[in-house]
């Protein structure tokens, strides 16, 4: 019995950061549903999930269907929030859209788009400031 009292005294903390960071993860994809719906777009789906991956979110226009990658850092070392956007992600990304076409045969008449919404510091010294959304539309082609 104090075996599995000490195992899931280890195991906890792994658990509670893992959940926080979720939580975190969440919290910028809807400030980000927010953002496209401030600029008229409409969330088709979120957290679109399938076998090769998961879309965070999928909104439309009357003009396009965009497929967009939340990333956040609280630092712009490494690249920032952008350069974690890397070519096995956009793989991923594009398989998942086309599972998605797949299974939502409506959406298929409009053209598709990659964007990324990056939240990142505003320069590389701020440390304790909120982080500021940069959307970058058409991102990449799969």
């Amino acid at each position: 019995m104090d075996r599995q009292t000490t195992h899931r005294k280890s195991a906890h903390p792994k658990t509670v950061h893992k959940r926080t960071r979720n939580l975190d993860g969440e919290s910028y994809e809807a400030r980000s549903a927010r953002l496209l719906e401030h600029y008229g777009l409409t969330i088709i789906a979120r957290r679109f999930r399938c076998r090769r991956g998961e879309i965070d979110l999928i909104a439309a226009d009357e003009h396009s269907l965009l497929f967009v990658e939340v990333r956040a850092r609280r630092s712009l070392r490494y690249g920032g929030a952008v350069a974690s956007v890397d070519a096995r992600k956009r793989c991923k990304i594009a398989r998942c859209a086309g599972l998605f076409l797949q299974k939502h045969p409506q959406w298929r008449h409009l053209p598709c788009r990659f964007d990324v919404i990056a939240w990142e510091p505003s320069s590389a010294k701020a440390t304790d400031e909120p982080l500021q959304a940069r959307w970058i539309q058409a991102a990449f082609i799969a």
